[in-house]
């Protein structure tokens, strides 16, 4: 699945990221409460979030299938959803395909969603006073996937190249993007996808600091990471969900941090007081978390059934249902978060100041 633009803003001293005693929670005292509920809004499967000026944008897929199969009652459609802060509904967009990957572009006040994470992928663009434009790949995707998360990062709009190998050979391949800088031609309505780094390239280990040969096989979530963020605060983040592994890219370099579980969407806490919503997808709700955030902390769903490890039945022995924790960006360890209310199965993030 699932980010996308979060807007936003973090900050934490700078000891904290070179061995200062270990970060406290990222939160406490957090209440879960409903934000949107699928089932009143005649909607189902909420994924990914973004933010645009005070709107919230929610895509529902719809019970759509990965590469654009109808759901159980002949739909092909997901709904993407814009909201107020308060949960009521401004509009809503229909577009063709499961809807994955949702950002907003600051730029151009426009909303760009992808469709189909595991093959016949294309996206739309959506003007949110106006409709959503469908765009189509200008050629074959060269890693054989579909494409899942949008990021807009230093100006770009940076796509996920997900579910590696679905027509092709089995992923990994040096020659896969795992990340594409995505460009339009309006006139067309044709979109080009300009690889950015690719399934097996080099990288540093962010713990043990040797180089070493990635092997990505589940590209998924992005994060622009906020400036103020200790350790990767400025670059984009790729999480490569079934791997348990978040890449980081500055300039040409890259950085991987392997992780204690699976993780999906991330988030950054810029304020002490605001709120996050987490999409449940099998739940259809969009939930609202509110409580004492601290700055900077890096918050993620944790997804141990989405490792590569999990065992074909899940929940398992060993392996839990989705939740909301806590990523230190130091070591990679994923503790999980208590909350006070409904627990959501996290999947989708978004943190509004």
């Amino acid at each position: 699945m699932s980010v996308r633009l979060k807007v936003l803003a973090a900050g934490l001293a700078v000891a904290a990221a070179c061995g200062a005693p270990a970060m406290s929670a990222a939160a406490t005292s957090l209440r879960s409460r409903v934000f949107a509920d699928g089932a009143k809004l005649k909607l189902s499967s909420p994924d990914d979030l973004t933010l645009l000026g005070d709107s919230i944008f929610a895509g529902f897929q719809n019970g759509v299938g990965a590469q654009g199969q109808p759901s159980t009652t002949g739909n092909r459609d997901s709904t993407i959803v814009e909201f107020t802060p308060k949960g009521n509904v401004v509009r809503r967009w229909r577009i063709v395909g499961k809807c994955d990957g949702l950002g907003a572009d600051p730029a151009t006040g426009r909303v760009v969603a992808t469709v189909n994470e595991d093959g016949n992928s294309s996206l739309y663009v959506i003007n949110p006073r106006g409709a959503a434009v469908h765009y189509r790949y200008s050629k074959l995707l060269r890693h054989h996937g579909g494409t899942d998360a949008v990021t807009f990062y230093n100006g770009s709009l940076l796509i996920s190249a997900s579910a590696p190998g679905t027509t092709g050979a089995s992923a990994p391949q040096a020659a896969y993007p795992a990340v594409y800088r995505v460009t339009f031609d309006d006139l067309t309505r044709a979109a080009t996808a300009h690889p950015v780094f690719y399934d097996e390239a080099k990288a540093t280990n962010a713990i043990t600091h040797k180089r070493t040969k990635l092997g990505l096989t589940d590209p998924d979530s992005s994060n622009a990471v906020p400036s103020f963020v200790p350790r990767f605060g400025g670059e984009f983040m790729l999480n490569s969900q079934g791997d348990q592994q978040e890449i980081f890219l500055k300039g040409r370099s890259l950085t991987v941090l392997p992780l204690s579980t699976s993780v999906d969407d991330a988030a950054f806490p810029s304020d002490a007081n605001g709120s996050l919503l987490v999409t449940d997808n099998h739940g259809d709700k969009i939930y609202r978390i509110t409580g004492h955030f601290r700055r900077g902390s890096a918050l993620v769903a944790d997804t141990p059934c989405n490792a590569n490890s999990a065992p074909s039945t899940c929940p398992a022995p060993g392996f839990a249902s989705n939740s909301l924790a806590e990523l230190n960006l130091r070591t990679g360890k994923v503790t999980p978060l208590t909350i006070n209310g409904a627990q959501p199965a996290a999947q989708g993030l978004l943190y509004v100041p």
